[in-house]
């Protein structure tokens, strides 16, 4: 295994003097959605289908050459076939899933990525048919969505989604038509369901990948949506209209190679006007090395750079991209984040470890400072991102991590002030449920030395540690956290403490809440 101390692109030896947190007059600066941590299920689990193949030991692609793997199969276009492997659809009125899921409420749950775009939705009772018609790749049937619709209600998750647009909802002259749209619209609302908001297109950038045509343009976009927006008004007023819902701008995604054709955001948001009512976007810092690997070692991200400042801060130069373009083409709107994980094309084998719960955490701490209301994470469970293992369903460090900001977090986001020294990062917001109290994140990235902060209050810690970075397990205040069978969560209970000084560990992620203290911004939540 990588041990801490085999990571040389991570803080070391930094020296770490006390700080005082003066946590009675920390200023607001920003609010977030209650659903601020949110989540996938891909549409192609609910229909089941040929998804990113998982990682084995050793970080090797488990039978990378599938003999049955076709090009013309619900994949994105112009993809190695051999890169994924075939799911049955997930069951998502499996209890423990549900119980797990629940226990991240309240949240938006998105079923859309790019085999969305290609996704034929059956509108009858019937099994799912063999071969899907011209132009799709996929079939969605009323059973399969109807699962998601009880799903959702179960776990108390709103609906976000995005629309089939590839070949087969066009008309002769190649603009989209809103009947499959309608279809899957009224029958949602007969079964009671509501979808809460949607997205035309999963990632309008790479629309040719997609499933668009070879042609398809930022003006071709723009017509798309002005259809989409027109059935969107009549057939559900109320359900937000996202976008574009761009993904691969503000960063190389593949250092040193040429990326696919982009449409640019830019473009599209000249060529539609400001017609959506919130701005969505997609962030992956980099593809994975199972989309990377015949482009050599320096492709992709390798994990001793996984703590690197320059890896931290690839989210927030995307988030910042993008809102110069929100505020330029639709100021005002929020900015919602509607997909990210570690990396795209599944995630590399150390998305499931505890050495991306850093990744993970610093996103939401600094984007809640930048006003992102929703960080929607790809997956729940599925593939090397999923936060539960997709076979076992049990947690993983992400799960937990996300979990603890759900149970110490609230939507008031408070200006901490700077942190200490270069390997701390500190976020501040108002306490869950904790009229006038505080809760900070406090994240030590330093792989041998403590950090040391004064602290003037009394209140409760809830320490994330390892033995190994690169572990799939994880510890609370010293004792590891694991899920019953049944998905039953152990008793997550914080350790007391009196005002004075603390220190934390190197390489841990720490809440600390303060019950009382009664810090004004706080009031009144």
């Amino acid at each position: 295994m990588l041990l801490a101390t085999a990571l040389p692109e991570l803080f070391s030896g930094t020296a770490v003097g006390q700080t005082t947190l003066e946590v009675r007059t920390m200023p607001q600066i920003g609010q977030v959605d209650s659903r601020f941590v949110s989540f996938n299920v891909e549409a192609v689990e609910v229909t089941g289908g040929r998804f990113w193949k998982p990682y084995v030991q050793d970080s090797v692609l488990a039978a990378h050459v599938d003999s049955k793997a076709k090009q013309d199969q619900n994949q994105p276009a112009n993809m190695d076939a051999g890169l994924f492997q075939f799911r049955s659809p997930i069951n998502l009125y499996n209890p423990k899933l549900r119980k797990l899921a629940s226990a991240l409420s309240p949240a938006f749950v998105r079923v859309s990525g790019t085999w969305r775009n290609s996704t034929y939705f059956q509108d009858n009772d019937e099994p799912a048919m063999n071969t899907p018609p011209e132009g799709y790749k996929g079939v969605l049937t009323r059973a399969e969505w109807k699962g998601v619709v009880d799903f959702s209600r179960a776990i108390k998750a709103d609906l976000v989604t995005s629309l089939a647009t590839g070949a087969g909802t066009r008309g002769p002259d190649g603009i989209w038509t809103p009947d499959q749209a309608k279809a899957f619209f009224d029958y949602t609302s007969r079964i009671g369901g509501h979808i809460a908001a949607t997205e035309f297109m999963n990632e309008p950038t790479f629309a040719v990948i997609g499933g668009a045509p070879n042609s398809y343009d930022a003006a071709a976009f723009a017509r798309d949506v002005k259809e989409f927006n027109a059935f969107l008004r009549k057939e559900s007023p109320d359900t937000i209209s996202l976008g574009p819902g761009s993904v691969g701008e503000g960063v190389s995604m593949i250092e040193g190679a040429p990326m696919p054709k982009v449409i640019k955001t830019e473009d599209m948001l000249k060529a539609t006007g400001p017609v959506f009512d919130a701005f969505s976007y997609h962030f992956y810092g980099t593809v994975s090395k199972r989309c990377t690997g015949s482009l050599g070692p320096k492709a992709g991200m390798a994990p001793e750079k996984a703590l690197s400042v320059a890896w931290l801060e690839r989210n927030i130069t995307v988030e910042e991209f993008y809102a110069r373009l929100r505020d330029a083409y639709l100021p005002g709107k929020p900015l919602w984040l509607t997909e990210t994980g570690e990396a795209g094309c599944g995630g590399d084998p150390w998305a499931s470890e505890f050495l991306d719960s850093f990744r993970f955490m610093d996103q939401l701490g600094s984007l809640a400072q930048k006003g992102v209301k929703t960080v929607m994470v790809n997956t729940l469970a599925s593939s090397d991102y999923g936060m539960l293992d997709e076979e076992s369903l049990d947690p993983r460090p992400n799960y937990w991590a996300a979990l603890l900001w759900k149970r110490t977090m609230g939507t008031r986001v408070l200006d901490p002030g700077p942190p200490p020294n270069a390997s701390t990062r500190l976020y501040a917001q108002c306490a869950k449920e904790a009229n006038g109290g505080v809760a900070l994140l406090i994240l030590n990235l330093d792989s041998t030395s403590e950090l040391t902060l004064q602290l003037p209050l009394a209140g409760e810690r809830y320490s994330l540690s390892a033995p190994d970075v690169l572990s799939k397990t994880v510890s609370l205040n010293g004792k590891e956290l694991k899920a019953a069978p049944d998905g039953t969560l152990p008793r997550i209970a914080g350790s007391r403490f009196k005002s004075g000084t603390m220190n934390f560990a190197p390489l841990t992620i720490t809440f600390i809440v303060f019950p009382n203290a009664k810090d004004a911004s706080c009031f009144s939540q």
